[in-house]
């Protein structure tokens, strides 16, 4: 039996209290009351959620064992540039639309032991580097894959997976997810999709069919529905006003070379200007850059193909010139399988159809083979037309923030490491940092949006002691960490651990760390300097040869954060903080691994790697 719901349970609020809300958000600015029912939600979707979906003993429902209690929807997000999280977020709302109870969780915040409890579970997720899972979800993925996972035989999942089909392992972390779920004994509602990087179509009609799916799955409570259904969570986590299709039209402030003249890389530190935007962003977050491609590379590529830029073609229902497109548009740097394809196709050339049966040495052609260089090797007839066909939409490219908001006001700092190489008796520079570098000049327009990074974080606790590991251009957050922790008067105990080629010319941002040393902000700094002597120093030397220290810095609380690249420095790094655990912890090497699995639980092991 159940009992009417009266008016006032569904307005559990006095009308004093229902007033004193109201004189308070009459006076807030849209964005305000964004950011408070973001932070509302947030409270009411903790991990302690679950109790909401049981009836209370306070309400006036009675409980009835005959009553059908609906399953609850586990939503699962496991995002690195944002993709996932904002589909998971769009699926969420889509959801709660159809009237079924759902909770979204990040990956990192998910509880792993309530796997084999749940009956409807959706995971959103994204590859990164070599077909890894992003660095949010390393825990819940390594705990599948270990022999704690549980059975699920009572779970029916569908997997939604990102990825990149220039990388080798394209959208790899959601097929073992796939794969994983499968063997536990989980049930499939829906085959798992895969998307490359134009997705939209793909993610909408998915939305659609799982959606659909999981309402002819679930019998909807009125009740819930009722008095829930006004409470819509769209776009009040991670709003922002600008994102990756609606960018913010920057200007670049300043750009200054921080690399030495003779260093084999150009690195340069630029700051850009956000006024009147509205951005806020926090150290360890990243900016998303839109770049364009050299003219100079568009005029090339045209004349080998004995194309007119002029001509115009039809892109995205506009009608605009060949070069224009190439040049705004068209990624003509890097390589895919899925061109080398295509170009196989048209020319029949027998090098590339022979690579296309050979997955090694393909991936090695990918590599070390700009599409300009593959189209001076294989010459190509095509028209305008069918040359955006092959061509991929070219991709925003990402950096992590060197400054904090609270230090500079409305600038975002980066720092651009420039690719630079010859082949074939051709200069090459990357399409984005040569952009950032040497094409754009002071007060030039940069469209840039911010991503959020909340797997990157400074401890709430400002006087937990904090060591960041970062190689190269790896240093740009823990600049804006120490920005942060200087205008905060943070007492926590800071150490860094840099990485670079040679001391003279690799020291970047050398007097900044230096001062904040002497003023003894900056407990301990420990560098490694690999072409400085014979044999190479790396950064994961520094690490075993103060492993004492850091051990005791780690029992006392101390955060740790890498920063640099995913396929060489970061696994390094991880491999030494292993055994520097296993040893001073006097723990075996499996007991370690899952130490620093438990750091990563606790938010106290966090990766930025690229």
């Amino acid at each position: 039996m159940i009992k009417k719901i009266t008016q006032k349970k569904i307005m559990p609020l006095t009308l004093e209290q229902f007033q004193e809300i109201q004189s308070i958000f009459m006076h807030l600015s849209n964005d305000q009351l964004i950011w408070i029912s973001g932070y509302l939600w947030g409270l009411t979707h903790s991990a302690e959620f679950e109790k909401i979906t049981n009836i209370s003993k306070d309400t006036d429902v009675i409980s009835d064992k005959n009553v059908h209690v609906d399953p609850q929807i586990t939503l699962i997000s496991a995002s690195q540039t944002g993709n996932a999280r904002r589909l998971a977020e769009c699926l969420r709302d889509d959801i709660i639309a159809a009237n079924l109870k759902v909770i979204l969780f990040n990956a990192k915040d998910y509880k792993f032991k309530k796997l084999s409890k749940e009956t409807l579970l959706i995971i959103i997720i994204s590859t990164y580097g070599e077909g890894e899972p992003p660095e949010e979800a390393i825990a819940l993925y390594q705990y599948l894959f270990s022999n704690k996972a549980p059975n699920m035989i009572n779970t029916n999942f569908a997997i939604f997976g990102f990825g990149d089909r220039s990388y080798e392992h394209f959208a790899k972390a959601g097929k073992d997810f796939d794969y994983r779920l499968e063997e536990l004994g989980a049930k499939r509602l829906l085959n798992r999709v895969d998307v490359d990087v134009d997705f939209k179509k793909e993610a909408d009609i998915w939305r659609k069919n799982i959606v659909s799916l999981l309402k002819s799955k679930m019998h909807v409570n009125n009740i819930f529905c009722n008095t829930t259904q006004h409470i819509n969570t769209s776009k009040l986590i991670h709003t922002t006003t600008y994102n990756k299709m609606s960018p913010f039209v920057a200007h670049l402030l300043t750009r200054q070379k921080i690399s030495s003249r003779n260093a084999l890389k150009d690195v340069f530190h630029l700051e850009i200007d956000i006024s009147n935007s509205d951005i806020n962003y926090q150290p360890g977050d990243t900016l998303g850059v839109w770049h364009e491609n050299d003219p100079n590379l568009v005029d090339e590529l045209l004349n080998l193909l004995n194309l007119n830029g002029n001509d115009h073609v039809s892109m995205q229902k506009q009608i605009i010139p060949l070069n224009t497109a190439l040049k705004k548009y068209y990624e003509l740097m890097q390589n895919t399988p899925i061109l080398i394809k295509e170009v196989a196709n048209i020319s029949q050339n027998k090098t590339l159809i022979n690579l296309l049966k050979d997955k090694e040495k393909l991936y090695e052609f990918i590599a070390n083979t700009p599409i300009i260089e593959m189209i001076y090797r294989v010459p190509l007839i095509l028209t305008p037309q069918q040359l955006l066909k092959i061509l991929c939409p070219i991709k925003p490219r990402f950096y992590s923030i060197s400054s904090a908001q609270a230090e500079v006001g409305e600038e975002i700092h980066i720092t651009v490491s420039v690719i630079r190489y010859e082949i074939n008796g051709h200069f090459r520079t990357g399409s984005a940092s040569s952009y950032l570098a040497d094409r754009i000049q002071e007060n030039d327009k940069i469209r840039i949006f911010v991503e959020s990074n909340d797997n990157f974080r400074l401890p709430t606790n400002s006087n937990a002691p904090i060591i960041m590991i970062g190689a190269g251009t790896g240093i740009a957050p823990f600049r804006a960490f120490m920005q942060q922790r200087s205008i905060d008067g943070s007492a926590g105990k800071n150490w860094l651990f840099f990485g670079n080629q040679k001391f003279i010319d690799d020291f970047l941002y050398q007097l900044e760390w230096q001062n904040y040393f002497k003023n003894k902000l900056l407990t301990n700094i420990n560098t490694a300097w690999s072409r400085d002597q014979d044999h190479k120093i790396y950064i994961q030397n520094e690490l075993l040869i103060n492993g004492d220290e850091i051990w005791k810095w780690i029992e006392e609380g101390a955060y740790v954060y890498v920063c640099g690249n995913a396929k060489y420095m970061a696994q390094d790094v991880d491999k030494a903080l292993i055994k520097l655990v296993s040893q001073h912890g006097n723990m075996d090497i499996n007991k370690s691994k899952n130490f620093w699995n438990k750091m990563r639980v606790e938010h106290r092991y966090q990766r930025d790697i690229y």
